[in-house]
Parts: structure tokens; C-alpha cells; sequence
């Protein structure tokens, strides 16, 4: 695997424009901010940085670093490509239509045979994706156990009792599942159950709306390209993976990535590229991902960890999706190795805490002792290295699965 000219060869990276591309998350953009705030400076501890943000001016959301890492000075411009609009409007759905996304959604996963292969990839992610059926269906169950227990015991009023009963029933059912919705932050339920609804409303392809917010970011991270930057890195984060393979697959179909510009890197961290790529209307992404993969423009390195059970560890998302060919050269496959970089007992408090882990890649890490190629995110988004020169010596995980799964995969 190897990397293009200019992405293996830049010298030290004083400049970097870095475009970060969330996943399906309704928050708005300044919360990366303070997580990047927060855990930038927890690493700074405990790894020696020195790393300071001030706001950024100027379109678009983002900040701005200021930092000293591995004894260079750099200087990054972050910008967040921002789709929480999309989500929040996919979240608006009532009861009904939540149920009724449930019910597709779960047949589309089975027609296509994409829940069986996918199975046999990773179970943890899997898992995952059953919970909020799992948890929508039993909160249906229980609130209508509610209000068959209220008509058994309460008194008629004058009322028919099968009329009272139906009436209890039926609010029963709605106000239970309203509280139910209205508490979902402490159970994540209703939202994972609209974030893989989004996936599959059009059976994998992107819809219209995000289509056109891929185009928008696609033209944003081109209008740098001209940059005096030594490095543009998109980091794309759990949905938002996928999301970074489109942008930068339009990219360089589209815009010329000259030898002597700056290096154009991608990382992608807790990746669910599979759960998309499965399904029959996707496409798009499947070619893109074949497109990417062999393309000498940029360098693309894909983390994952075995303990964040959110994600595809260590799946190629290319190779799994059926679209590896020949000339494939990326993604280097890494792990993050959540049980070894942190500390025991800071893996011991948070092993459990799943959707925590699932964020894990963009925090800080307590037990790197010094490895200059351990991930770090903050050395990779504020150090003196491009991302091609800091993991590109290291060898492809070991246990990376690399069998084509896909039943919509060309199998190249």
C-alpha cells in the first residue's frame, strides 16, 4: 500500500485545514468544539501537548488551533460540515410514523438478506441495531399492559364499559409512549430507531436533501484546495464516514488535485460504512468506496476498536462491501485498541458505557506511553505529521476482516 507522491513526501505540516464530518447527531456543531476543548487539553497532560483554541472567523462553523506538538509548532483551522439540520428534521416523526419506520426498516434488513451478512461480520454493531426495536416494541407492550390493567380495575363511570376500556387502552398507549419518546435521552431508543430509518429511507441511497449537503461540503473542502495548507484532513466519524468517502470520491472526480497542492488525507474512526453499503439502493456509496480505494490523490487511514461495539472494527469497509479490486490501496486498517492505549481502570469504567466508546476516537487516551505511531487523535489533527506520515509504516491490523459479505457487492 502505498501512498501518492506528494502525500508520502510533504515535509512537516505547519498548516492544516481540518473539515470534520459528524454523524447522525442532532446537537449543534459547538459541542465538538467543547469535546475538542475538553479532551485536547486532558491529552495535553498527559502527553506533553500544548494545544490552544480560539474562535474562528469568517463562513462556516469551526475554531481555530494553535499548538505545540511533538516539539513543532502548527497551526489548524477546523470547520465542521454541519447536517444536524437534516437529522433534527428526520427526528421530528410522531408515534405513528416512528412505528411505522420500525416496520420498514426492519423488513428492508431482511428481504435484502443484509441483516444475515451482516451478522456475520460483527454482532456488537449488529446488536446495536436490533436494540431500539427490541426496546420501541417492548414500550409498546407495557404501555398497552398499562391501560388493559387501568380497565380492568377502574370504574365504569356510565360509560359501556368496552367504550371505557378502548378509551383507556388507547391513552394509555399514547401517553406511555409519549414519555417514553420524551425521556429517550436516558435510552437512546427512538433515536437510534430514526437514525437507521434515515438510512433507509430510500432503501441506501443518500437522499435528495443530504445529496445536495454532500455537493455543498464537496465545494466547501474544494475552495481550499488552492489553500496554503500543507495537509487538508476530513475526519468523518461514525455516519459521517460514509458521508467523507461521497464528499472526497466527488472531489477528486470532479476537481484537479495538483501534485504540488496540499496533501489530501482522510480518517475515518468508528466506522458503520457496512450498514449502508448492504443495502440494495446503495449504490452510490459502492461506487464510491471502489472509486476511493484505489485512487493515488490522498491517503485515507480507517480506525476502529474491537470494544466499541457501535462500529465495524476492523471490517475494510471496501473489501466487506464487495468492491475491492486489484488496485486497491486503501484504507490502511488500524485499531485503536481501546483495552491497551487506556489505562485498566479507565477501561474498566468505561467498557460498558457503549455509546461513550463510540466516541471514544475523538477523546483523550491515558496509556499511550510515548508510541510515536499509537492513535492519538490530537496529534493527528494538531501535530506536525500528515496522516500518511504517521501511520504509514504501520502495517494493516492484524485482525482486520477482509471477506466480502455484501449480497449487493460487485465482488471484484
Amino acid at each position: 500500500m502505498t501512498a501518492s507522491r506528494y502525500a508520502a513526501e510533504t515535509g512537516p505540516v505547519r498548516r492544516r485545514k481540518l473539515f470534520y464530518v459528524p454523524g447522525y447527531d442532532p446537537f449543534p456543531p459547538r459541542r465538538y468544539r467543547e469535546l475538542y476543548r475538553s479532551e485536547s487539553a486532558l491529552q495535553a497532560e498527559l502527553s506533553g501537548h500544548d494545544i490552544a483554541l480560539t474562535p474562528k472567523a469568517g463562513g462556516g462553523y469551526g475554531w481555530l488551533i494553535e499548538a505545540e506538538v511533538e516539539g513543532r509548532d502548527v497551526s489548524a483551522e477546523v470547520e465542521v460540515l454541519v447536517w444536524s439540520d437534516l437529522v433534527k428534521a428526520s427526528m421530528g416523526q410522531g408515534i405513528v410514523e416512528t412505528y411505522r419506520q420500525l416496520a420498514r426498516t426492519s423488513w428492508l434488513y431482511l428481504r435484502s438478506g443484509a441483516l444475515r451478512r451482516l451478522m456475520r461480520l460483527r454482532k456488537g454493531p449488529m446488536i446495536a441495531a436490533l436494540y431500539p426495536i427490541a426496546a420501541l416494541i417492548l414500550q409498546l407492550l407495557m404501555a398497552i399492559g398499562v391501560g388493559l390493567v387501568a380497565a380492568r380495575f377502574l370504574p365504569v363511570g356510565g360509560l359501556p364499559g368496552d367504550l371505557l376500556g378502548l378509551i383507556l387502552v388507547a391513552g394509555s398507549v399514547w401517553g406511555g409512549l409519549w414519555l417514553f419518546r420524551r425521556y429517550d435521552r436516558r435510552i437512546f431508543a427512538w433515536y437510534l430507531m430514526h437514525d437507521y430509518a434515515f438510512t433507509t429511507v430510500e432503501d441506501g441511497a443518500y437522499p435528495v436533501a443530504l445529496e445536495a449537503r454532500i455537493a455543498e461540503f464537496r465545494a466547501r473542502i474544494a475552495a481550499d484546495l488552492a489553500g496554503e495548507w500543507d495537509e487538508l484532513l476530513v475526519v468523518g466519524h461514525s455516519s459521517g464516514a460514509h458521508l467523507a468517502i461521497s464528499i472526497l470520491a466527488d472531489l477528486i472526480r470532479r476537481e484537479p488535485i495538483l501534485p504540488d497542492g496540499p496533501a489530501l488525507s482522510l480518517l475515518t474512526l468508528g466506522q458503520v460504512v457496512p450498514m449502508v453499503s448492504f443495502l440494495p439502493g446503495a449504490a452510490r456509496l459502492r461506487e464510491d468506496l471502489a472509486y476511493l480505494s484505489e485512487r493515488p490523490e490522498l491517503a485515507w487511514v480507517d480506525v476502529t476498536a474491537p470494544g466499541d461495539g457501535c462500529a465495524f472494527a476492523l471490517c475494510d469497509p471496501v473489501a466487506v462491501s464487495g468492491m475491492a479490486g486489484p488496485a486497491q490501496r486503501w484504507p490502511l486498517v488500524l485499531s485503536a485498541a481501546f483495552s491497551r492505549t487506556l489505562s485498566p481502570a479507565r477501561w474498566q469504567r468505561l467498557r460498558r458505557r457503549y455509546f461513550r466508546l463510540h466516541f471514544q476516537y475523538l477523546c483523550a487516551f491515558d496509556n499511550l506511553n510515548g508510541a510515536p505511531d499509537e492513535y492519538d487523535y490530537f496529534a493527528v489533527t494538531a501535530g506536525p505529521k500528515t496522516l500518511w506520515q504517521r501511520f504509514g509504516r504501520r502495517a494493516p491490523s492484524k485482525s482486520r476482516i477482509v471477506e466480502p459479505q455484501n449480497p449487493y457487492g460487485a465482488f471484484r
